[in-house]
């Protein structure tokens, strides 16, 4: 049983794939946790492509397929029992609608807390829901510790000083992260609505506007990211290691150096797609700017001072696929 009604063409968006089979698409940056390499070719990701893949990373493989078990338990639920752990004001289910501001997409999803062990039975309606909890609240904790040292590993490689710099703000009592459930049902009417070359938008253009993330997602296609020079590549599946984005706020913290990755989820036609997703976010009361340690010379910042708490407020009143950053630029004088 699908959760969501058959798409209706006037309420989801359309897109044509940017990369042709005559296309040289680039690799992802592959990043192996183990290897001595590890922090220079995290720069160069970072620099890159504002994203990059992880392999023999620290989170156990059980977490994950626990967890996926579960989301997947809660999705095939009924519509209407679903609806009872919602709607996300700011935690809880979420059908279609990404956001208050008008933004759809082919995708159903969950919303918690991850700063504090998620109290799972206030709002999700599932049979078992203290083994929802555990799993939930153990795979959060390994991929917090594993993007900690991930964000230690940048601190290194950017010759600061404050190996923790980064790292801090997530490890904080008071950090305002966020941990995501996304559920794409099949989409079995998209080639009949709009052929073979066009695709149904699960989950619009955007950029995360917080500090990393981390994701994870079972083995179906859907995920792309934007390049530089604007055109779109698919991100090939892998159900065992974890996708890093860069976000706004690290970008800020880099004064650019660092560039936050606009992605988004394309609807697969035949296979359910569940990703799971770890946003790591500072303190509301945290200041965001240019690190003073990596302005060079008379470098100047890039960016105005601002609280995640202004910035979360201005990012999650704009539309998913707007420059969220742009408000916060300084005008520089060349």
């Amino acid at each position: 049983m699908l959760a969501l009604s058959k798409p209706v063409m006037q309420h989801f968006p359309f897109t044509k794939s940017s990369c042709k089979a005559s296309t040289l698409c680039p690799a992802i940056p592959l990043i192996d946790l183990s290897k001595p390499d590890a922090e220079t070719l995290i720069i160069n990701a970072c620099e890159g492509f504002g994203f990059f893949k992880v392999i023999n990373h620290v989170v156990p493989l059980e977490f994950i397929s626990r967890l996926e078990a579960e989301a997947f338990k809660f999705f095939s639920l009924p519509l209407p029992e679903k609806e009872q752990a919602g709607p996300p004001c700011p935690f809880g289910y979420g059908n279609k609608s990404i956001g208050p501001n008008g933004d759809v997409g082919w995708v159903e999803y969950l919303l918690f807390t991850a700063n504090q062990e998620s109290n799972v039975q206030r709002f999700v309606s599932a049979k078992n829901p203290e083994n929802f909890s555990v799993a939930l609240n153990d795979y959060i904790s390994a991929v917090k510790k594993m993007a900690c040292e991930i964000l230690e590993l940048m601190a290194e490689g950017l010759k600061i000083q404050q190996k923790n710099v980064f790292s801090k703000l997530l490890i904080d009592e008071q950090s305002d992260s966020v941990f995501r459930l996304n559920h794409y049902p099949p989409c079995p009417d998209i080639q009949v609505l709009n052929g073979s070359s066009s695709n149904m938008i699960g989950f619009g253009e955007h950029t995360d506007p917080q500090i990393i993330s981390v994701l994870r997602s079972n083995n179906t296609t859907g995920l792309q990211i934007s390049l530089k020079d604007g055109s779109w590549i698919s991100v090939p599946p892998d159900q065992n290691s974890f996708f890093i984005n860069v976000g706004d706020s690290l970008q800020v913290l880099t004064n650019g150096r660092f560039k936050s990755v606009k992605h988004r989820v394309l609807a697969n036609s035949l296979k359910s797609r569940v990703s799971m997703i770890y946003f790591g976010g500072p303190p509301l009361n945290e200041k965001i700017a240019p690190l003073p340690s990596l302005m060079k010379g008379h470098e100047q910042s890039l960016y105005k001072e601002f609280t995640w708490f202004e910035y979360k407020k201005s990012a999650y009143s704009s539309r998913l696929a707007d420059n969220r950053l742009m408000h916060f630029e300084k005008i520089v004088a060349s």
